[in-house]
């Protein structure tokens, strides 16, 4: 067998393919990872005439399950732990307002025409005569030595067929630090606005893949650069620049946002977390406001950012669930610990954030950490010592108080069904005020202290329970 092509997978592939009589490649982005040395568990095959009938004999062979998805002509089996996709050649036609083309049954070099850079053009032999052989009309050993990405055909058509080839570029290029050609790049930045006929849902796909990247930051300078960034995020395009008066500048939000992202990445690789570190600072363009003494601000910031996200995500049609809450949280949040290495760290502030981060503590701190971007080595380092600080009072607070999640022991049915009330005002102050109290140290998160709180607190609202010492109850308030 090959050297290219070793193992049982495609001693499989080429009994198969003999036995059919058929002429099939490998092709894409297996071969692409093969020279790349990455590792790859899917592997596409091209079959000259009916790629799903190829599937259903290599399924009947290894008594696997075939996915048929007649809509793309395609079929998946799963070999081991590889999946083996299937498609007959074809050839493509686009319209000019559809990235849905017309398809007809090809051959190889039209199969290998419509695919969209160089370097995923490249094809390996299934067939008797040349198994192994390597087969790359466009070049693409040369452009992946070189780390350039490039478009077989003439990019202006590649990108108006296929709008979302332009993200892709991106995309490749931001994974594997490759460099697109300047022919090509040129093409996306006069294609741009072609974006609007993609689906939001492809293009989330796209942009998760550039921010789960070593270097996210790379990607979203280029949709910058190209004029695709206001087209498929604007709130992050809207980050950019700097306003200068009586000679005081604010930061670049844009490039911070991004550094931000980058020092995350070192860290991180929680998805969720890439995309709260994207949009922490999303409402500054809204809030921006001058003030003679304090100079540019921004308040309340983290607040409307927030809000923000809600409508981010319905733009984007990404799914409104648990995802989005923790996005949400930690930009509500991301101000917080900054806060406390600003001032002297109290209990009561700590238990605080414990309180309202909860299991998201852990993730909230290394966000805070990676705001930190200024260009002065001392002060970044006076501020990393001080969350490191903060960490520690944060794991004795946690030990002392387990206050991370908790609930105060006394909830407002008990308050009502205790002093026999409906459904009232009182009752949440009641219980604001227990919390409170325990937040800030003046009583421990204890049944009992919390019951002789609710004691003291209700009387002072008037509520006593029938039948209590009310000269006891008026005592209790006095101490």
């Amino acid at each position: 067998m090959s050297g290219y092509l070793k193992g049982d997978v495609f001693k499989l592939l080429k009994n198969v393919v003999e036995e059919m009589g058929v002429e099939a490649y490998v092709i894409g982005g297996y071969v692409r990872d093969y020279f790349l040395e990455r590792p790859c568990k899917d592997i596409d095959i091209v079959v000259i005439g009916d790629g799903v009938e190829v599937a259903k004999r290599i399924g009947a062979k290894i008594n696997s399950k075939v996915a048929v998805y007649a809509t793309y002509g395609t079929a998946m089996v799963r070999f081991r732990d590889v999946e083996l996709e299937f498609v007959g050649a074809r050839k493509e036609s686009y319209s000019a307002d559809s990235r849905n083309p017309t398809v007809s049954t090809g051959t190889l070099e039209d199969d290998q025409n419509r695919r969209d850079f160089t370097i995923n053009a490249l094809a390996f032999s299934l067939n008797k005569d040349n198994f192994g052989e390597l087969l790359d009309p466009f070049g693409g050993m040369e452009d992946m030595e070189l780390g350039t990405i490039r478009t077989p055909l003439e990019p202006d058509k590649t990108f108006s067929d296929d709008p979302l080839r332009m993200i892709r570029a991106i995309r490749f290029a931001t994974q594997l630090g490759f460099r697109i050609a300047d022919d090509t790049f040129e093409s996306i930045t006069r294609n741009a606005d072609r974006i609007k006929i993609i689906t939001n849902e492809r293009i989330n796909i796209e942009l998760e893949k550039i921010l789960a990247s070593p270097v996210p930051s790379i990607g979203f300078k280029l949709f910058d650069k190209c004029g695709l960034l206001k087209h498929i995020f604007p709130e992050i395009s809207a980050l950019k620049g700097v306003e200068t008066r009586n000679n005081r500048s604010h930061k670049d939000n844009f490039f911070h946002t991004l550094q931000v992202v980058d020092n995350l990445a070192k860290k991180s690789d929680n998805l969720d977390l890439r995309w709260a570190a994207l949009m922490h600072d999303i409402a500054k363009p809204r809030t921006k406001a001058w003030d003679d003494n304090a100079g540019w601000t921004f308040h309340a910031h983290e607040v409307k950012g927030a809000k923000m996200v809600v409508n981010i995500f319905k733009n984007m049609k990404l799914p409104l669930n648990q995802r989005m809450k923790f996005i949400q949280k930690m930009v509500y949040l991301h101000l917080r610990p900054i806060a406390l290495v600003e001032d002297v760290v109290s209990d009561s502030a700590v238990r605080r954030l414990l309180f309202e981060a909860g299991d998201d503590i852990d993730s909230l701190m290394l966000l805070c950490e990676a705001d930190i971007t200024s260009k002065n080595d001392n002060k970044v380092k006076k501020y990393l010592d001080n969350f490191a600080l903060v960490r520690l009072k944060l794991k004795e607070i946690e030990a002392k108080d387990k206050i991370r999640n908790f609930q105060p022991p006394i909830n407002g049915d008990m308050i009502m069904d205790y002093f026999s009330l409906p459904a009232c005002s009182h009752i949440g102050e009641i219980k604001s005020k227990i919390k409170d109290a325990i937040l800030d140290g003046d009583i421990e998160n204890d049944y009992q202290q919390a019951f002789d709180l609710m004691i003291k607190v209700a009387a002072e609202y008037g509520i006593v329970k029938e039948g209590t010492d009310l000269q006891k109850v008026i005592d209790t308030i006095q101490q």
